[in-house]
């Protein structure tokens, strides 16, 4: 065998396993710990009503790479809040468009649930045109549900009118809560004392370690050293990469899920809160 017919079979070679790789990749993800089927108790709360609540941010810095919020954590909740014939409703810090941070679309990342958007005009609709925060009253909502991604960590946490609109739903008894960079919009809130909603309760949100591993440091807020500041009691798992760790706290009417992987488990546990039953 001449040397150009070994350099054409070792090349179609690379070009297969490289196609095998590329197939197979998300199912090794998945396998590592990343984007977990659910397979806990799934609620119903029929004519319930749940807002999610998504950053407006789409940049990390100035002129930076584009994020947002993760795709999967405003998929996954939705379409499991629709499951269980709840009403839901998109929002925004600003209002308008919501930026999906790019790579949590990627073939390699997205999930079932990702797909299903791409493919559904209603959604796509209700996240072109999201509504603004200052318009929503959320008294009006039985979930209010804080989704995260990269993009939170620049609003979420900072947004006055969030804090007090979920600081009058905690009052009205609502049921609150998110992921990942989400729960970073409840630090502004109050609990019935006038003391901030997070003291001395159980949460969890993206740990120090992910957000290092992650090299995504520029961000301003990180959630478990903003939460405990607060005085949280920040709970979370370990992974050899945090990114692929999952863990759920459920304190009362506060659910919150560490990190992208929590999305579906998060939204049933919400809803089983607010008197759902189970399915």
């Amino acid at each position: 065998m001449n040397m150009r017919r070994r350099l054409v079979l070792l090349a179609a070679g690379l070009a297969a396993a490289s196609a095998l790789v590329v197939t197979a990749l998300p199912a090794i993800l998945q396998s590592l710990g990343l984007h977990p089927e659910f397979e806990g108790q799934h609620y119903l709360l029929p004519e319930g009503r749940a807002l999610i609540i998504a950053t407006s941010h789409d940049r990390l810095g100035e002129g930076g790479a584009e994020t947002g919020v993760a795709a999967s954590e405003l998929t996954a909740p939705y379409y499991e809040f629709k499951g269980g014939r709840v009403n839901v409703d998109i929002a925004s810090i600003r209002g308008g468009k919501i930026p999906f941070d790019p790579v949590t679309l990627s073939r390699f990342i997205r999930t079932h649930y990702d797909e299903r958007y791409l493919e559904d005009p209603v959604l796509q609709s209700k996240v072109q045109n999201s509504m603004r925060i200052d318009d929503i009253d959320f008294t009006r909502y039985d979930v209010i549900y804080l989704a995260g991604g990269w993009g939170a960590a620049y609003d979420l946490g900072q947004s006055e009118v969030l804090g007090r609109k979920i600081t009058e739903a905690w009052a009205a008894g609502k049921v609150v809560g998110g992921i990942c960079h989400g729960p970073l919009g409840l630090l502004r809130a109050k609990d019935e004392s006038g003391q901030p909603l997070v003291r001395g309760r159980r949460v969890t949100g993206v740990t120090d370690k992910q957000v290092a591993e992650l090299d995504i440091s520029i961000t301003p807020m990180h959630p478990e050293r903003e939460l405990r500041a607060a005085g949280a009691v920040f709970e979370s798992a370990t992974a050899f990469r945090d990114f692929f760790a999952n863990h759920v706290v459920v304190d009362g009417r506060l659910v919150t899920g560490q990190n992208q992987n929590a999305g579906a488990e998060v939204a049933n546990l919400m809803m089983k809160a607010a008197g759902g039953t189970r399915r």
